[in-house]
Protein backbone atom coordinates (compact mmCIF):
# COMPACT_ATOMS: atom_id res chain seq x y z
CA UNK A 1 0.00 0.00 0.00
CA UNK A 2 1.34 3.03 -1.24
CA UNK A 3 1.86 6.22 1.12
CA UNK A 4 -0.83 8.29 -0.30
CA UNK A 5 -3.78 4.67 -0.17
CA UNK A 6 -5.89 4.37 2.66
CA UNK A 7 -7.75 1.47 3.65
CA UNK A 8 -10.70 1.91 6.07
CA UNK A 9 -13.37 -0.89 7.39
CA UNK A 10 -15.49 0.24 10.23
CA UNK A 11 -18.66 -1.51 11.54
CA UNK A 12 -21.64 -0.32 12.75
CA UNK A 13 -24.36 -1.82 14.79
CA UNK A 14 -27.65 -0.06 14.17
CA UNK A 15 -31.18 -1.04 16.07
CA UNK A 16 -32.89 -1.27 12.79
CA UNK A 17 -33.90 -3.44 10.43
CA UNK A 18 -31.31 -4.21 7.18
CA UNK A 19 -33.63 -2.60 4.54
CA UNK A 20 -34.28 0.02 6.50
CA UNK A 21 -30.44 1.20 7.00
CA UNK A 22 -30.20 0.47 2.77
CA UNK A 23 -32.84 2.51 2.03
CA UNK A 24 -31.60 5.58 4.24
CA UNK A 25 -28.12 4.65 2.76
CA UNK A 26 -29.79 4.41 -0.61
CA UNK A 27 -30.79 8.53 -0.49
CA UNK A 28 -27.56 10.33 -0.43
CA UNK A 29 -29.02 13.57 -0.16
CA UNK A 30 -30.06 13.23 3.34
CA UNK A 31 -26.28 12.44 4.39
CA UNK A 32 -26.03 16.45 5.76
CA UNK A 33 -29.19 15.69 7.52
CA UNK A 34 -27.58 12.86 9.73
CA UNK A 35 -24.06 13.10 9.18
CA UNK A 36 -22.41 16.08 10.09
CA UNK A 37 -19.30 15.86 8.06
CA UNK A 38 -20.94 15.62 5.15
CA UNK A 39 -21.20 18.72 4.21
CA UNK A 40 -22.82 18.96 1.13
CA UNK A 41 -24.35 15.97 -1.57
CA UNK A 42 -25.30 18.27 -4.59
CA UNK A 43 -27.40 15.41 -6.94
CA UNK A 44 -25.78 15.45 -10.26
CA UNK A 45 -27.83 12.76 -11.66
CA UNK A 46 -29.47 9.28 -10.41
CA UNK A 47 -26.03 7.66 -9.60
CA UNK A 48 -24.37 10.81 -8.85
CA UNK A 49 -23.41 13.25 -5.89
CA UNK A 50 -21.01 15.94 -5.99
CA UNK A 51 -19.70 15.86 -2.55
CA UNK A 52 -17.57 17.66 0.43
CA UNK A 53 -16.95 16.31 3.49
CA UNK A 54 -14.92 17.65 6.85
CA UNK A 55 -13.97 16.48 9.73
CA UNK A 56 -11.75 17.86 13.15
CA UNK A 57 -9.07 18.72 10.70
CA UNK A 58 -9.35 21.92 9.14
CA UNK A 59 -9.38 20.75 5.12
CA UNK A 60 -12.53 19.66 3.05
CA UNK A 61 -12.41 16.52 0.79
CA UNK A 62 -14.70 17.52 -2.08
CA UNK A 63 -15.28 14.65 -4.76
CA UNK A 64 -17.46 13.25 -7.06
CA UNK A 65 -19.74 9.88 -5.90
CA UNK A 66 -20.99 7.70 -8.73
CA UNK A 67 -23.26 4.74 -7.74
CA UNK A 68 -21.35 1.44 -9.22
CA UNK A 69 -23.53 -1.16 -7.63
CA UNK A 70 -26.53 -1.60 -5.76
CA UNK A 71 -27.86 -4.78 -4.87
CA UNK A 72 -30.89 -4.53 -2.62
CA UNK A 73 -31.02 -8.15 -2.02
CA UNK A 74 -27.26 -8.26 -0.49
CA UNK A 75 -28.10 -4.84 0.59
CA UNK A 76 -24.72 -3.60 -1.01
CA UNK A 77 -24.20 -0.15 -1.97
CA UNK A 78 -20.62 0.68 -3.78
CA UNK A 79 -19.53 4.09 -5.58
CA UNK A 80 -16.90 4.88 -7.23
CA UNK A 81 -14.57 8.21 -5.62
CA UNK A 82 -12.74 11.11 -7.78
CA UNK A 83 -12.07 14.57 -7.19
CA UNK A 84 -9.40 14.87 -4.35
CA UNK A 85 -9.97 11.04 -2.98
CA UNK A 86 -9.63 8.48 -6.14
CA UNK A 87 -11.28 5.35 -5.20
CA UNK A 88 -14.36 3.40 -4.32
CA UNK A 89 -16.42 3.48 -0.75
CA UNK A 90 -19.27 0.23 -0.28
CA UNK A 91 -21.80 -0.35 2.37
CA UNK A 92 -23.03 -3.70 3.37
CA UNK A 93 -26.10 -4.12 5.56
CA UNK A 94 -26.38 -7.49 7.00
CA UNK A 95 -29.63 -8.96 9.74
CA UNK A 96 -27.63 -8.80 13.46
CA UNK A 97 -29.22 -9.49 16.91
CA UNK A 98 -32.26 -8.09 15.90
CA UNK A 99 -30.68 -4.80 13.84
CA UNK A 100 -28.54 -3.99 11.36
CA UNK A 101 -24.41 -5.09 10.84
CA UNK A 102 -23.53 -1.96 8.98
CA UNK A 103 -20.08 -3.14 6.94
CA UNK A 104 -18.28 0.36 5.47
CA UNK A 105 -15.18 -0.47 3.47
CA UNK A 106 -13.08 2.37 1.29
CA UNK A 107 -10.32 2.12 -0.65
CA UNK A 108 -8.54 5.97 -1.41
CA UNK A 109 -5.89 7.74 -2.62
CA UNK A 110 -5.74 10.77 -2.14
CA UNK A 111 -5.04 13.12 -4.74
CA UNK A 112 -5.70 16.77 -2.26
CA UNK A 113 -1.98 18.39 -2.41
CA UNK A 114 -2.36 19.18 0.81
CA UNK A 115 -2.72 15.56 1.71
CA UNK A 116 0.03 14.42 -0.26
CA UNK A 117 2.27 17.08 1.19
CA UNK A 118 1.81 16.05 4.42
CA UNK A 119 1.37 12.38 4.49
CA UNK A 120 4.44 11.26 6.00
CA UNK A 121 4.07 13.01 8.95
CA UNK A 122 0.34 13.66 9.14
CA UNK A 123 -0.77 10.26 8.29
CA UNK A 124 -2.06 9.28 11.64
CA UNK A 125 -3.85 12.54 12.16
CA UNK A 126 -5.41 11.83 9.01
CA UNK A 127 -6.65 7.93 10.17
CA UNK A 128 -7.73 9.65 13.42
CA UNK A 129 -9.86 12.35 11.47
CA UNK A 130 -11.55 9.58 9.53
CA UNK A 131 -12.34 7.72 12.71
CA UNK A 132 -14.01 10.84 14.41
CA UNK A 133 -16.31 11.18 11.32
CA UNK A 134 -16.97 7.48 11.01
CA UNK A 135 -18.17 7.70 15.23
CA UNK A 136 -20.01 10.86 14.36
CA UNK A 137 -21.78 9.02 11.35
CA UNK A 138 -22.73 6.02 13.26
CA UNK A 139 -24.69 8.23 15.61
CA UNK A 140 -26.49 10.42 13.36
CA UNK A 141 -27.72 7.41 11.12
CA UNK A 142 -29.02 5.97 14.36
CA UNK A 143 -30.42 8.99 15.03
CA UNK A 144 -31.91 9.53 11.84
CA UNK A 145 -33.22 6.07 11.59
CA UNK A 146 -34.63 6.10 14.83
CA UNK A 147 -36.81 9.53 14.33
CA UNK A 148 -37.64 7.97 11.10
CA UNK A 149 -39.62 4.62 12.96
CA UNK A 150 -41.06 7.12 15.13
CA UNK A 151 -42.36 9.09 12.13
CA UNK A 152 -41.04 12.22 13.77
CA UNK A 153 -39.33 12.37 10.39
CA UNK A 154 -40.34 12.21 6.42
CA UNK A 155 -38.55 12.96 3.55
CA UNK A 156 -40.71 16.01 3.18
CA UNK A 157 -40.49 17.48 6.28
CA UNK A 158 -36.65 17.24 6.96
CA UNK A 159 -35.04 20.51 7.33
CA UNK A 160 -31.99 22.08 8.63
CA UNK A 161 -33.83 22.65 12.05
CA UNK A 162 -34.23 18.45 12.42
CA UNK A 163 -30.79 17.85 11.34
CA UNK A 164 -30.13 20.21 14.20
CA UNK A 165 -32.15 17.68 16.71
CA UNK A 166 -30.15 14.73 15.13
Amino acid sequence: MGLHTYRFHNTWQVDAAPCDVYEALRVVDDYPVWWPQVRCADWVDDATYDMVVRSLLPYDLSFRSTRSHEDPTARVLQAAVSGDLDGFCRWTATASDGGTLLMFEEEVVARKALLRRLAVVARPAFMANHAVMMRAGCKGLRAYLAFRRSGAVTRSSQSPAVSGVL
